[in-house]
């Protein structure tokens, strides 16, 4: 193959529109999360709250995501993600409305609560269209050799919004409050809106029009643990995010354990974004399409890692360096991974795949933060952190050792492959 350009998704003016309004929209809603675990804990004092939150949005982005890869292969995908953006400014614009002073000193701390929780339910319900439209839209901006490359700074992105986002709702959680961050998320959440309509409609792909939704659900999860690339990649995936939720637990290490509040919160929170940006660079340059397996467990199992050293960190510095390899590792673990599901899912099936990765990957970000809140309150919080990495290692390693297949997996073939097509 000829040298690649790091930068040729790039040089597409609607795939640089499509990664602007990403990068907004991801920000101001990893922005929000935080800041609402942070006014929930300051609140409650009490790790349950966390491990709630992750509950409420869990449930209904676990229970509809089939459902919703069905909705999004049926559907022109530009109008199908302004409709769910739209409806995401209603819950920024709630919470702001929930954290009014006048609300919160006038209404009783379990009706601000109950409230809270029930706007996060609602956004869980549309996590779950959110990652497959989004994911479908990509391949239809791309052409499919550009796919890894796109698929790079697509996840690079992500990365860096998902993890810029909640560092500077840390600062601004000190600088203006809870309340007026909240007014600057919904402003994110407007300003990708706007951006969002200067990408075209696309056209429908799907050949089965009107298909009954049992069957077409059943093709989709068929398909996924059919193909062992993509079933591997997202069971793996699965398991390190789920007990490596290690940073859903950083109100309560910077609070009670390090003691550096809203603003060394906003450090930590700030030093995976580093480690990802360090990634976006590297993997546009180099291809991890070769021994793609390899590098998917090492990358992992680096990840397990950086959540052990961090857990029982008490020393600022180290707590800061173990989160910037946190963010490195996750950021290469999820290019291959999106590269893995570009490349090996037909164009008819992207809904239903990703609502499949959705299930098991996206879904576990908010049950692995349920599950470091409930591991905090039986076993302390460093314990769960150490819990949790530890986890992590030992399915990089069991994965491993029974799936030889999977460590062997190249990807060189198939991009070779979708070249050719072109």
């Amino acid at each position: 193959m000829s040298k690649k350009d790091p930068y040729e998704s790039l040089r597409i003016k609607e795939f640089r529109t499509f990664l602007l309004l990403r990068f907004a929209l991801v920000f101001g809603w990893s922005m929000q999360f935080i800041v609402i675990e942070w006014q929930v804990y300051t609140i409650t004092k009490d790790p349950w709250s966390l491990a709630l939150i992750g509950a409420f949005e869990f449930l209904p982005a676990f229970f509809m995501a089939l459902f919703a890869g069905h909705i999004v292969d049926q559907k022109e995908k530009r109008n199908l993600l302004a409709l769910c953006i739209a409806a995401f400014s209603i819950i920024s614009l709630g919470l702001f409305f929930l954290t009014w002073p006048k609300i919160v000193s006038d209404w009783s701390t379990n009706t601000v609560l109950y409230g809270i929780y029930a706007l996060v339910f609602f956004g869980g319900f549309l996590r779950s269209f959110f990652g497959p439209t989004i994911f479908s839209l990509i391949a239809l901006i791309v052409p499919k050799k550009m796919y890894p490359n796109a698929a790079t700074w697509s996840s690079s992105t992500w990365q860096m919004a998902s993890v810029l986002g909640p560092a500077f709702a840390g600062f601004s959680i000190g600088w203006i409050g809870v309340h007026w961050s909240l007014c600057i998320i919904f402003g994110l959440v407007i300003l990708s809106l706007i951006i969002l309509f200067r990408v075209k409609k696309k056209p429908i792909l799907n050949p089965k029009i009107g298909e009954p939704i049992i069957q077409s659900l059943k093709e989709g999860v068929r398909f996924v643990f059919k193909t062992k690339a993509i079933f591997g990649a997202i069971t793996l995936d699965m398991v390190a995010v789920l007990f490596g939720g290690a940073v859903a637990l950083l109100p309560i290490y910077a609070q009670d354990i390090l003691k550096v509040g809203a603003e060394g919160f906003g450090v930590l929170r700030a030093a995976p974004a580093v480690g990802a940006f360090l990634t976006m660079l590297i993997t546009a340059y180099i291809p991890i399409s070769k021994n793609a397996g390899m590098k998917l467990l090492a990358a992992i199992f680096g990840f397990g890692i950086c959540i052990i050293v961090f857990g029982l960190s008490s020393v600022f510095w180290i707590s800061v360096v173990a989160l910037f390899f946190y963010g490195v590792t996750d950021g290469i673990s999820m290019v291959i991974r999106q590269t893995i599901l570009q490349l090996k899912t037909p164009d008819h099936m992207r809904g239903r795949v990703s609502s499949v990765n959705s299930m098991f990957v996206g879904s576990s970000n908010e049950l692995g933060t349920f599950e470091s809140g409930l591991t905090a309150k039986i076993m302390g919080t460093v314990t769960a952190v150490v819990f949790g990495g530890t986890m992590t290692l030992i399915t990089v390693l069991t994965t491993g050792i029974v799936s030889p297949s999977f460590r062997k997996l190249d990807l060189t073939k198939d991009l070779e492959e979708h070249e050719r097509e072109e």
